[in-house]
């Protein structure tokens, strides 16, 4: 990711967000990174940036985590309406949450997510579920919005 990309996430639980951010930190990820703690606070984040100037839009790129659970706007409900949007839609969407539904793996993979990971129990694991993200965004390039 460039270095001038910025790392939205999208989680309501504090600890669960300061393990993401600290592990990402560790994976050598030195984006920006923004928090929301509901959906709303996303999507109103995330249509001001599509509301930006072609030339403001193209030199950015952005990675976003959202948590299915989230207060306001639900995960499933953030991704339906960024896959939705032709300047979002490009931004690639790890939804990383505790739900495990199968119907709601399939309707996040259906609307367009990158990858969904179920959060595991023991926080070690999670640590290192964000570190493997972590590795892989500070080498990969995401796509910029159009």
């Amino acid at each position: 990711m460039k270095k001038d990309g910025v790392v939205l996430i999208a989680e309501h639980n504090e600890e669960h967000f300061d393990t993401m951010k600290d592990n990402l930190l560790r994976a050598g990820v030195r984006n920006q990174i923004l928090r929301f703690s509901d959906g709303r606070q996303a999507l109103d984040c995330l249509f001001k940036i599509s509301a930006q100037p072609a030339s403001q839009r193209a030199s950015q790129q952005y990675v976003l985590f959202v948590d299915v659970d989230l207060p306001d706007v639900g995960g499933v409900e953030v991704l339906e309406k960024i896959k939705a949007d032709d300047r979002l839609s490009k931004i690639p969407v790890i939804v990383l949450t505790a739900v495990d539904d199968p119907h709601t793996i399939d309707r996040c993979y259906d609307l367009g997510c990158s990858t969904y990971i179920v959060k595991p129990a023991k926080k070690e694991d999670f640590a290192e579920i964000i570190q493997n993200i972590g590795s892989f965004l500070s080498v990969v390039e995401t796509t910029s919005i159009k």
